[in-house]
């Protein structure tokens, strides 16, 4: 039987406290550094002594690159690395990198599909304005914040934004920046996708139901997806938000839905 791990998930930014007493006190296990480049550079030797500080009290530290500006790009990290460890206790730092940062690892903790516990570290004092690092000493409690689930969509749904946003990455019936329906039909079979896969006999007509009820409409509810008219044929293109959703969403690709699809 697999040992169940406590997982800590933490931006990095202008904190050493707020990063380290969390660890340290809940005992965790192994600990994941969201890393800005252009932080870990400008505050190499403190975030250097923070990771030794770390890796002496979890058995495991890993730094993993992420635009902390972004607050899609935390999202992404978030709720990959979340639903790498399904199995493990999963607890995500949102006091440790800045507003930005905070907003992303909460919103994956809402996320239906990340059973992680997102918490805020209350610091004993904030450092005088434009004093050297880090911004806060001390802890003075840790307080798990509630997490309301916020509906996500599926892998089916994730593959086929994915597939809008670069067609041609796919063979070569797929060399068109404007696909139609049926290019997603063919799509969808070609990767088993479960919303056909799973009703072998469909005919035709049925396939294109299929996909408007289990895809486009939902997709297109959530500004996901758009669609539109061009002389005979109905295409359907991916939104600036869909773009984001397909970054934040990524890892259903790989690790599917909760029911396991």
């Amino acid at each position: 039987m697999d040992v169940v791990q406590r997982v800590h998930i933490v931006p990095l930014g202008y904190e050493f406290d707020r990063i380290l007493e969390p660890v340290r006190n809940q005992r965790a296990d192994l600990v994941y550094l969201l890393a800005d480049e252009g932080r870990m550079v400008s505050t190499a030797e403190y975030h250097d002594e923070l990771v030794d500080t770390l890796e002496s009290v979890a058995r495991s530290v890993e730094t993993t690159a992420c635009d902390l500006a972004d607050v899609y790009a935390v999202l992404g990290k978030v709720t990959t690395l979340a639903a790498k460890h399904a199995s493990d206790d999963v607890r995500v730092n949102v006091s440790g990198g800045g507003t930005t940062a905070a907003i992303g690892a909460t919103m994956a903790c809402m996320d239906v599909a990340t059973d992680a516990t997102p918490y805020y570290v209350e610091p004993e004092s904030y450092a005088v304005e434009g004093s050297v690092e880090p911004v806060s000493t001390g802890i003075e409690d840790v307080v798990e914040l509630p997490s309301y689930p916020l509906e996500s969509p599926s892998r089916d749904q994730v593959a086929i934004m994915t597939f809008l946003a670069d067609p041609t990455e796919y063979d070569d019936r797929f060399r068109t920046t404007d696909p139609k329906k049926k290019d997603l039909i063919a799509y969808a079979e070609s990767e088993g996708l479960s919303f056909l896969e799973n009703r072998p006999n469909t005919t035709e007509k049925g396939k294109f139901r299929l996909l408007r009820t289990k895809i486009i409409e939902p997709l297109e509810r959530d500004g996901y997806v758009t669609e539109r008219k061009v002389g005979r044929r109905h295409l359907v293109e991916l939104t600036e938000q869909g773009e984001n959703a397909c970054r934040a969403f990524a890892h259903k690709l790989r690790y599917g839905d909760p029911d396991g699809s």
